[in-house]
């Protein structure tokens, strides 16, 4: 079993329905009893730093991300199914967390 992390950005369609805690609250409960959910969290406000040079905001593009475990990246994408974001027209990366 592969690990994945899917990734939330900030650009829904129908920003309400992406931000709305009865539906987050579902979903995760979803993702609880598929046995293959190893966590996530909303992401605040932050820093970008790079040595050398001066800090920066961080964009607001990234909004939260899910851990799960999946096959393959084809099962992973049956974690779309019910996600506030990607339900409300946003977009959502899929990425494999390599195992090194």
């Amino acid at each position: 079993m592969n690990e994945y992390i899917l990734l939330m950005l900030n650009d829904a369609t129908d920003p309400p329905a992406a931000d709305d805690g009865d539906r987050w609250g579902r979903y995760i409960t979803e993702l609880r009893q598929s046995g293959r959910f190893d966590g996530g969290s909303s992401i605040g406000t932050g820093e970008r730093l790079r040595k050398g040079h001066s800090s920066r905001p961080v964009n607001a593009e990234l909004t939260g991300f899910i851990r799960v475990r999946a096959e393959n990246l084809e099962d992973a994408k049956r974690f779309l199914i019910g996600n506030p974001t990607y339900e409300a027209g946003g977009t959502i990366e899929i990425r494999e967390l390599p195992r090194e």
